[in-house]
């Protein structure tokens, strides 16, 4: 039994919900609208601001979508609601990041700068040279981006340096020391 997929999702004032033909799910709200395709053998049902998911049979796979579907129903009204955002932070001498226009660029210790261009629907800023911050309203758009990102240098454990979701813990390695001979 899927506990999540039995979750009701309830509808804040101000958020449209509609479902067309092939469950093809459209949500509007005040930070913008997201459209996404889910499986037609599932049920999608509004019933006075409560949003419910139900499946047809008990097999394993519609098990599965039950609740990955409730799931991602949930982050997308979340989303219109009130976004999604992820923050890194760049540790290492002379690490920086900036933004100009529809570009991020980092530089991190290589000998050239790295540039991102930014998505349409996501935004990202630079609280200072060494914070980026992403947000949007696609939960899954926000974390690729900022893997992404986190993936040109990723943090190594020896000293630490590189970029790292902000609050995320490193475990650090202790060096090589000196064998006798």
């Amino acid at each position: 039994m899927s506990r999540i997929g039995n979750k009701a999702i309830t509808i804040p004032a101000g958020v449209e919900v509609n479902i067309a033909a092939g469950n093809e799910v459209t949500v509007k709200g005040p930070k913008g609208t997201l459209t996404r395709q889910f499986n037609p053998e599932l049920g999608i049902k509004i019933e006075e601001n409560v949003l419910s998911v139900t499946r047809p049979n008990e097999q394993k796979h519609t098990k599965q979508l039950h609740g990955t579907t409730r799931a991602l129903l949930a982050n997308m009204v979340e989303g219109v609601t009130n976004g999604y955002s992820k923050e890194l932070e760049l540790v290492g001498i002379g690490f920086r990041a900036a933004v100009s226009g529809k570009k991020l660029t980092l530089n991190v210790g290589y000998s050239h700068p790295i540039e991102f261009a930014i998505e349409e629907g996501l935004s990202v800023e630079c609280t200072s040279a060494t914070a980026i911050k992403v947000s949007g309203i696609d939960k899954q758009r926000v974390g690729e981006f900022a893997a992404n990102v986190r993936a040109v240098r990723k943090p190594e454990p020896y000293k630490g340096k590189g970029i790292r979701y902000k609050g995320e813990y490193v475990r650090r390695k202790e060096g090589k020391t000196a064998g006798k001979k």
